[in-house]
């Protein structure tokens, strides 16, 4: 499957099929809680929430990918994603964009 942040993919035609999306919620580890809370007092960076949305970031892409195959896309372009808090130890990360079928 490719994928692109671009709206359009250079000399190829293709046919637009919808729209592409996944989406995952994670939670709060209490590990990486109490760092956190260390690292705010100390500074520096969260590395345990930054692997836990990078973790996310994946599964969000794998789902929007899944479903971009299911409607027969060749491709996804114009991909995005989107942070959101769900709940005060959750967030809930989408990726989604334009399911595209090449044209020959």
């Amino acid at each position: 499957m490719f994928i692109s942040t671009l709206e359009t993919i250079p000399g190829v035609s293709f046919q637009i099929l919808g729209i592409a999306q996944g989406a995952t919620v994670q939670t709060k580890h209490i590990g990486r809680d109490l760092m956190a809370g260390l690292k705010n007092v100390l500074g520096g960076e969260l590395k345990g929430y930054t692997e836990m949305m990078q973790e996310s970031r994946q599964i969000a892409t794998q789902r929007m990918c899944k479903m971009a195959e299911e409607m027969g896309a060749d491709a996804v372009i114009g991909v995005r994603y989107a942070t959101s808090a769900i709940a005060p130890q959750a967030a809930e990360v989408l990726a989604y964009g334009t399911e595209v079928k090449f044209v020959q």
